[in-house]
C-alpha cells in the first residue's frame, strides 16, 4: 500500500513536472512573439517619426535638397544615411502630394495644389509668421477665429523654441509705430468679445456706451459693420437703429461698458465698401476748418514745400499715387499730391516744424501754423 501510495505520489509529481516543463516552452514562444512585435512597433514608430520630420522640411514654393533634409534630421537626433532619406521621399511621394525635380542635386517640395491638411508640420518660416500674427494681430481677430488659431500659435512657439536658427530671428524683429507710442486704453473683454462675435455672425448689439464728450453712458442698439485699429485705439464702425439716415459712426471699444448680443440680423448700408470708406479719409477725422473746402476737403490737390532734408523721406514713401517731386535750386523741394485734408494730415505736417516752408491751399498752411484756430472752433 505504501509503495503504491508512493508510486501514485511519484506519478502525480511526474505529471506535474511534465506540465511545468511544457509551460516554459509555451511562455518562451509567446515572449519571443511579444519581443518581435514590440521591436516591429518601435521600428514602425521610429520610421513614422523620421518620415514626419522629412515632410516637415519641405516647402510649397521652394525646392529643398535631400542633403539639407538629411542634415536637419541628423541635427534632430536621427542616426540615418542619406540613402534612407532618399528612400523615404520616394515612398512618401506615393502617399502625399510632393514632387521632385530633375536637378542635381535633387530637390523636393510640396505641390502647388497640395491642401493645407496634407502638411503634417509647421516649417520655420511659417512658425515665424504665426508668431508675429499672435504678437500683433490678436487684438483684431474675433474669438471664434482665435480659438482655432491657438493650437497653431502654440505649435509655432514650440517650433521656434526648438530651433537654434529662428529663435535668434524672433529676438531681432520688432514692429515700431511711426508716431509717439501710447499705452492702449483698457477694454472690457466681455464687451469686446461680444462685439467681435456679433460682427462675425452679423448680429445686432445692445450697447452701453459713453461718448467722449459725455460723462454718463447711453444705451444704443447698433448694427456692427467693421473693426478698425488706428494706433492703439480700436474702433467699431456701426449704424444706430434709431437713426433714419443710417449714418456710419465710429465707436471706440474702450468706451463700451457692456454689450449684449441680439438675435436680430445686423444691417449694412447698401454699396458700403470698407476700403472705399477708408480711402475717402473717414478715419482721418475731418478738421472743422478744412471741412469748409469743397467736398469737405476730400481728394484735394495740395502743394507742399520742404527743406530738402525735411522732405527727403517723402521721395521714398509717397503721400499719394499721383505724387510728384521737384527739387529746387535753393536746397528745397516741392511736392504735389492729391490727399484728403484731415486732422491727421494737420498733426502730421506740424511734426515737420520749420522743415515745412509752405503749403497750399493757403488755409491748410494757416491751420498747420496757427494752433489757436483749432481752439477757436
Amino acid at each position: 500500500m505504501t509503495v503504491q501510495n508512493a508510486n501514485a505520489t511519484d506519478g502525480s509529481t511526474s505529471n506535474a513536472q511534465d506540465i511545468q516543463e511544457d509551460k516554459p516552452s509555451v511562455s518562451s514562444t509567446e515572449e519571443a512573439d511579444n519581443v518581435a512585435a514590440d521591436t516591429a512597433s518601435r521600428h514602425g514608430a521610429a520610421t513614422t517619426a523620421r518620415q514626419w520630420q522629412v515632410l516637415s522640411q519641405l516647402q510649397r514654393n521652394r525646392w529643398v535638397g535631400t542633403t539639407h533634409i538629411y542634415e536637419q534630421l541628423k541635427l534632430a537626433g536621427f542616426d540615418i544615411s542619406l540613402r534612407t532619406v532618399q528612400r523615404d521621399l520616394n515612398a512618401l511621394a506615393k502617399r502625399f502630394p510632393i514632387e521632385k525635380n530633375n536637378a542635381n542635386p535633387q530637390g523636393w517640395r510640396w505641390k502647388d495644389d497640395a491642401p493645407l491638411q496634407s502638411l503634417p508640420h509647421m516649417n520655420l518660416s511659417q512658425a515665424v509668421a504665426f508668431n508675429m500674427v499672435e504678437a500683433n494681430l490678436t487684438q483684431l481677430l474675433p474669438p471664434a477665429i482665435l480659438d482655432e488659431l491657438f493650437p497653431w500659435f502654440d505649435l509655432a512657439r514650440r517650433q521656434l523654441k526648438n530651433s537654434k536658427v529662428t529663435h535668434s530671428w524672433i529676438d531681432r524683429v520688432r514692429i515700431e509705430t511711426a508716431t509717439q507710442p501710447l499705452i492702449a486704453p483698457h477694454i472690457d473683454l466681455d464687451s469686446k468679445d461680444n462685439i467681435y462675435h456679433a460682427l462675425f455672425y452679423q448680429l445686432q448689439i445692445k450697447a452701453c456706451y459713453t461718448r467722449s464728450n459725455k460723462s454718463e453712458a447711453s444705451e444704443y442698439i447698433l448694427n456692427p459693420i467693421a473693426i478698425i485699429q488706428r494706433g492703439v485705439i480700436i474702433y467699431l464702425l456701426a449704424t444706430r437703429t434709431d437713426d433714419p439716415e443710417a449714418i456710419i459712426r465710429t465707436f471706440a471699444l474702450h468706451r463700451f461698458a457692456s454689450v449684449e448680443i441680439l438675435k436680430s440680423t445686423a444691417l449694412t448700408p447698401e454699396n458700403f465698401h470698407l476700403d472705399s470708406y477708408l480711402d475717402a479719409g473717414s478715419m482721418g477725422f475731418t478738421h472743422p476748418l478744412l471741412s469748409q473746402l469743397p467736398d469737405h476737403g476730400k481728394n484735394t490737390a495740395i502743394e507742399l514745400k520742404f527743406t530738402t532734408r525735411a522732405g527727403k523721406s517723402l521721395t521714398e514713401s509717397k503721400l499719394s499715387d499721383d505724387q510728384t517731386v521737384m527739387f529746387n535750386d535753393d536746397d528745397t523741394l516741392t511736392i504735389h499730391a492729391t490727399v484728403n485734408l484731415t486732422s491727421q494730415l494737420v498733426w502730421w505736417l506740424r511734426g515737420f516744424g520749420k522743415g515745412l516752408l509752405d503749403a497750399k491751399p493757403q488755409l491748410l498752411h494757416q491751420v498747420v501754423l496757427d494752433k489757436q484756430l483749432d481752439d477757436e472752433q
